[in-house]
């Protein structure tokens, strides 16, 4: 039912309460939305840090790994590559940012144990491998932070969508609804003030 048929007081409160309500809920979407992308803009700096030592990282270990193919060959490194297990120890909680859930990602702090001989390898095989251990961890805090990204652009959007609905259709409507109200009620008054009046003189 559309209270803008009907200018009663009722529906002038009524109409009142729909638009303070909107407002409302259109500060704190607002105010939502900014948090949401602060939080953003902070985890994209700290992307970027974090995948800039990635691409160094990995950079060092392929070097390191080169210089190992070379000096105790391609196959002797691939054998040994098969030995070293697989990780198994990430953990997923959550956290929730203005109602957003956030993944934390964390890895089991291990200390590196090489899983091969000594005989057979040498110092650049070593450093190849602490190189792609902290790829690894530096990985796992990327993907932690890429994923928070992509759920807070999503809820941004989301939340944008509904500010936008309330900014530009509901508050705009209620504000004409309450106003055609107000003045349905402000001409009905000054009609019947005018009759009541018309009949004190008739009688008179």
């Amino acid at each position: 039912m559309d209270v803008a048929l009907f200018p009663t007081k009722g529906n002038l409160i009524q109409a009142r309460n729909t638009l303070r309500l909107s407002r409302q809920g259109y500060e704190l979407l607002d105010k939502k939305r900014n948090i949401l992308i602060r939080e953003m803009m902070l985890l994209i700096d700290k992307a970027e840090e974090i995948q800039s030592q990635i691409d160094v990282t990995f950079r060092e270990a392929y070097e390191a790994l080169q210089v190992a193919n070379i000096t105790i060959g391609i196959s002797t490194v691939e054998q040994i590559g098969h030995a070293i297990p697989v990780e198994d120890g990430i953990d997923i909680k959550f956290r929730s940012i203005m109602g957003v859930e956030i993944p934390m990602v964390t890895m089991e702090e291990k200390e590196i144990q090489p899983r091969y001989g000594f005989f057979r390898t040498n110092a650049a095989l070593d450093e190849a491998y602490k190189k792609f251990d902290k790829v690894k961890k530096l990985t796992v805090d990327l993907a932690e932070i890429e994923n928070a990204v992509y759920r807070l652009a999503n809820n941004i959007k989301r939340t944008q969508k509904r500010a936008n609905a309330l900014k530009n259709i509901m508050i705009p409507r209620y504000e004409q609804i309450t106003s055609n109200i107000q003045n349905a009620l402000e001409e009905k008054e000054r009609e019947e003030f005018t009759r009541l009046k018309i009949i004190k003189s008739t009688k008179s």
